[in-house]
């Protein structure tokens, strides 16, 4: 069932965009376990959308409800599970264009996989609303994390063609979650000052941006993952092709790694510390599947949004004629800076389920 990941950890999404609302049941959490309501708030808070020029105008707050597993600031070992209620809908905006397939969307395949039962206004079950479902389950995985040191961070490496500084060797807590307080998370101001006019100009041209977004995970101790089928690359690359509009990953040096010597590309271990380490890092911290003890980095990329005000090409499906389409209705310029936290999220699950 596509709504379930999970083997030690079950996280089971469910809702539709503009439907009463959206929320995830998380199954396999230990009782007992204390969550800070209030830092799970403030991740929720970093892909609400409506916050400046940068997203989408629609104005959700993305304040959850727990339904059930929390008692007493604890998990309860039951299934914790959160709804997260839509308030600022829009469908009208969709009504008149129900029969009209948006380029890029899942509109034609899922009218074509659902035999036209599919929610159709924002994208319904679709949408990259339901983000937000994995915003909260990460959030509670951080924490869950944090308690075994473990950090995760991460900044947008480029917005079309301009490009921010890539992540070192050397990574540190403070400086992964000070990344974490910014809208725009860069290494470099200068790069992030010219990500932001260019988003702006892609909304006052009626069009869209793309991007890529680097992330890390420090402390995270060699052994977790399993070779072949199950290993931390799959289970990441899993809920990383999960989120709308993700379209390729790269772990360490990535594709670039192709075209180094084998001398070059090889991390060869030494004793730091008293601690068996790389002197590089150009596979990301995992070898063979399981973490070698090295900060695991990879990169997502994003298509751009498809919802765009310019004229395009599509069908009518129940004329059976082509038409133009002109989407109305309240979208992103660029969803890479929000979805910086979902990445984070889909990482922290990642973890917790091959830690577990």
């Amino acid at each position: 069932m596509s709504g379930v990941w999970g083997k030690n950890i079950k996280f089971s999404i469910f809702g539709e965009s503009h439907g009463k609302a959206i929320g995830i049941t998380i199954d396999g959490l230990k009782p007992g376990i204390g969550l800070d309501l209030q830092k799970i708030n403030t991740e929720m808070a970093r892909r609400a959308p409506g916050k400046n020029r940068l997203s989408t105008p629609r104005d959700e707050g993305d304040s959850f409800q727990i339904l059930s597993g929390f008692f007493n600031g604890r998990t309860t070992g039951t299934p914790l599970c959160a709804v997260i209620y839509n308030s600022d809908q829009h469908s009208g905006d969709y009504e008149k264009s129900k029969n009209l397939m948006r380029p890029s969307h899942g509109d034609f395949p899922g009218h074509v996989k659902y035999k036209g039962f599919n929610d159709y206004r924002g994208g319904g079950h679709f949408s990259g609303r339901l983000t937000a479902s994995l915003v909260f389950a990460g959030a509670v995985s951080r924490q869950i994390l944090e308690q075994q040191c473990i950090v995760i961070g991460s900044h947008i490496k480029s917005i079309n063609y301009i490009e921010d500084k890539s992540f070192g060797m050397e990574l540190e807590e403070d400086g992964l979650r000070e990344l974490g307080k910014s809208p725009l998370p860069v290494l470099d101001r200068s790069a992030g000052n010219a990500m932001e006019k260019a988003i702006i100009k892609a909304r006052e041209e009626m069009d869209s941006l793309g991007g890529i977004i680097e992330c890390a995970a420090i402390n995270v101790p060699a052994g977790i993952g399993e070779p072949f089928f199950d290993s931390l690359e799959s289970s990441l690359s899993h809920l990383l092709f999960s989120i709308p509009g993700v379209k390729g990953v790269e772990f360490g040096a990535g594709f670039d790694i192709s075209k180094m010597k084998g001398s070059e590309a090889n991390d060869c271990y030494c004793m730091v510390n008293g601690n068996v380490r790389t002197s590089s890092n150009n596979n990301g911290g995992i070898s063979g599947g399981i973490t070698n003890g090295m900060p695991v980095i990879f990169r997502a990329a994003f298509k751009p949004t498809p919802s765009i005000g310019k004229a395009q090409r599509t069908v009518n499906i129940e004329t059976g004629k082509d038409e133009i389409l002109e989407i109305k209705g309240r979208h992103d310029p660029c969803i890479v800076p929000r979805a910086v936290p979902v990445v984070e999220a889909v990482t922290a699950m990642a973890l917790l389920d091959n830690i577990m």
